[in-house]
């Protein structure tokens, strides 16, 4: 689409708002009002939504961020759909079976098909798996695939191993896997059905694998399986989106989607101008917290307060903190619930560990470490750190509220004695710091999945572990857990693994925040209270306005 198209289109809802004021200035009557109203709507074809985070990648292999995640989820599909927490549903699987914990078949969707009308088949599903696990391939998703058969405790082939030894492609639309040991089956489910996007071997089985990251299948990724097909990504300002009208589950109703990208200011403007219908919410359409009483406010939208599994870190560098006696202090220094307390109006929660408190396995013995300066400079002074060295505190900008208590936590470290000097980049350049380990302190938001495996972000070899987190009690617990096979062995050893966590104190938990979600009245869906499971229903959403 050229951009033209865009701005005609987001004219057209002006235009709507321009004759909504003149019928407001031109009578005050009850049915004046009504016409005001209605003319206030926009087409029911047209879906606009506000993230504030930009997505780092549309890599479905190689996407760390929560936002390129996100926003993936549009136009690629998993095996399964998880509406509420632990609760599946057919995706391009309908069924996900085993009868021992350990052998599971995989029947797919009859129907399903690539955006080019090849179908997908149980040679597409075994080719991703396989191609995750190659070494010679870059994939966050290691983790998820590291409990087959045939992989390391990364994820990658064990050497000698030309392919994963029992992924069986039986026929079409049959796949039989096998696992190292018996695992939850709920475990796979969400970790193997739901966070791994199928990808299309017909296409990607011809690019060299080291030149997987940068194919077209990454930039402008035309054949897809999901409810929505890509059309063009304008970078951090739009990515436009059209329906997927084969979609095996069934065409769309909303025709036309534009993901807008802005601040969290330009958010609610755009929400009580009518430009934009929903927010992204999950922590990347994330609504000032002092704007939303002002929202609630307005009688043509519908504000939804949620729990999250979502929190914010100050990620350590643990090459730089190597004393625990130093990160503690960090710890000690930073005053956590003011920041719950003033910027978010009471609406979250300090953290003592990776678990908030919608999950199941947060360890309910533990409190959070609490802020005491003077015990923090005890603790330095039992150090040999040099306090005199600068210390880079590194601030993604979009999130308004951590760009706010950047600002506080700089403060509070400098009262302490240390030597702070923040800087700030846009999400992509602060992840590619963090990969590189150029930062000494690092503020980054993250989304967890139902499951309390961590490993991608916690383990010493997890793929997103940019605090070098290191430390073989850690790891050997977290490969417990997701050995385990029922929720009261696994509970036991995820309390275990955060008690060991608030004693190490290799990355500090900040807070988790409440979730809003924003949209307007005519829309029949958007985020939901599981805000992973927002878009499991995407194709049956619809608009109501003028045509």
């Amino acid at each position: 689409m050229k951009e033209g198209r865009l701005v005609n289109k987001w004219k057209l809802v002006v235009g709507y708002l321009m004759v909504l004021s003149v019928l407001a200035a031109c009578g005050t009557n009850a049915d004046s009002e009504k016409k005001a109203d209605a003319a206030k709507k926009v087409p029911s074809d047209i879906l606009y939504m506000g993230l504030t985070n930009a997505p780092d990648s549309f890599n479905p292999l190689n996407t760390p961020g929560v936002s390129g995640r996100w926003t993936q989820r549009f136009f690629y599909d998993g095996l399964l759909e998880m509406p509420e927490p632990l609760t599946f549903e057919p995706a391009l699987a309908d069924s996900f079976e085993t009868e021992d914990n350990q052998h599971y078949k995989i029947k797919l969707n009859q129907k399903a098909a690539w955006t080019d009308g090849t179908p997908i088949t149980a040679d597409d599903v075994v080719f991703t798996y396989n191609l995750i696990a190659d070494p010679e391939v870059e994939s966050v998703r290691g983790m998820a695939v590291s409990s087959l058969e045939g992989t390391n405790d990364v994820g990658k082939r064990e050497a000698g191993l030309t392919e994963l030894p029992n992924l069986v492609a039986v026929d079409d639309k049959t796949v039989t896997l096998k696992t190292k040991t018996p695992v939850d089956p709920n475990y796979l489910k969400e970790i193997l059905g739901f966070e791994i996007f199928i990808v299309l071997k017909h296409i990607l089985k011809d690019i060299p694998k080291k030149e997987l990251a940068n194919a077209d299948f990454v930039t402008h990724p035309t054949v897809t399986s999901g409810s929505y097909k890509f059309v063009e990504y304008a970078k951090d300002d739009h990515l436009e989106l059209a329906a997927n009208e084969e979609y095996y589950k069934g065409a769309p109703e909303i025709k036309q989607l534009f993901i807008r990208i802005m601040n969290g200011t330009n958010l609610v403007t755009e929400f009580q101008s009518g430009g934009i219908q929903a927010n992204a919410g999950g922590g990347i359409g994330v609504v000032p917290i002092q704007d939303i009483a002002t929202l609630k406010e307005r009688n043509e939208l519908t504000v939804d307060t949620n729990p999250s599994y979502s929190e914010q870190f100050a990620l350590l560098n643990n090459g730089i903190f190597k004393d625990t006696s130093i990160r503690q202090a960090i710890a000690h220094a930073i005053n956590r619930q003011q920041i719950v307390d003033n910027l978010l109006k009471g609406e979250g929660e300090v953290l003592e560990s990776a678990y908030t408190s919608a999950s199941p396995y947060k360890n309910e013995d533990l409190k959070p470490t609490p802020y005491d300066p003077e015990k923090a400079k005890a603790l330095i002074a039992e150090s040999d750190f040099d306090m005199s060295q600068e210390i880079r505190l590194v601030v993604p900008i979009g999130n308004k509220v951590r760009e706010q208590y950047a600002n506080l936590i700089e403060q509070d470290l400098k009262a302490v004695g240390f030597n702070v000097v923040q800087t700030t980049y846009d999400f992509p350049t602060t992840l590619e710091l963090a990969q590189k380990g150029e930062y000494e302190i690092m503020l980054m938001g993250y989304a967890f999945t139902v499951d309390p495996d961590v490993s991608t972000y916690f383990a010493s070899n997890g793929a997103s572990n940019y605090s070098s987190y290191n430390d073989p009690e850690s790891d050997a617990l977290l490969e417990a857990g997701k050995k385990a096979t029922t929720f009261e062995e696994r509970q036991k050893i995820y309390n275990e693994f955060q008690a060991l966590w608030q004693e190490q104190m290799y990355v500090l938990p900040l807070y988790s925040d409440s979730q809003f979600a924003v949209k307007r009245n005519e829309l029949t869906g958007g985020v939901k209270e599981f805000w992973a499971g927002s878009l499991s229903d995407l194709s049956e959403w619809t608009l109501s306005g003028a045509q």
